[in-house]
């Protein structure tokens, strides 16, 4: 799987560009529409991915939704489980916290977790803006107990990062798990 990584908007939000086989994934386009879509030429866009609603997530989304008419799936319309996406296998997580609609993505077969900003290196997403909860924050954060410490995590904004990682260095994972 190739992984494209792009900052767009005013609070350069990681949207990230997932191809595999022909087809494509795009996670969170945070906005700059015409930047994404330089991106995609020759893709077969699939379908597009929200993390969470927070407008820096979504604010090319109708755009993108107008130009290749491809489904969006978010919290509203995924369950907790296993998906294949046109053979790109994806589990999603529940991880409210940042917002009570934050959802997580797994593409296990690489370890990859595209975390929206439920995480970031060295912290977490604050939790003090609407619909935000630091009670289902520490819940989410139980849950990557289950993943390989070699999990590659993909947040909404800064750098990547190891799970591993951020068990010995973030405090709030640290102190979790």
């Amino acid at each position: 799987m190739q992984v494209k990584s792009i900052k767009v908007g005013n609070l350069e939000t990681n949207c990230y560009i997932l191809s595999e086989n022909g087809n494509t994934i795009v996670i969170d386009p945070g906005d700059e529409f015409l930047k994404i879509k330089s991106l995609l030429e020759g893709s077969r866009l699939i379908s597009i991915l929200l993390t969470h609603r927070h407008p820096d997530h979504i604010g090319a989304l109708r755009d993108m939704v107008k130009f290749y008419g491809c489904p969006v799936y978010d919290r509203k319309n995924l369950e907790e489980r296993r998906y294949d996406f046109c053979g790109m296998h994806l589990e999603v997580l529940y991880t409210p916290g940042h917002t009570s609609d934050s959802v997580s993505y797994y593409f296990y077969d690489y370890g990859l977790l595209f975390v929206g900003d439920f995480i970031f290196k060295g912290t977490i997403g604050r939790w003090d803006l609407p619909t935000g909860n630091f009670e289902e924050m520490k819940k989410s954060i139980l849950k990557l107990k289950n993943y390989s410490d070699r999990t590659i995590l993909y947040p909404g904004h800064g750098d990547t990062t190891k799970l591993w990682d951020e068990k010995q260095m973030n405090p709030y994972i640290k102190n979790s798990l």
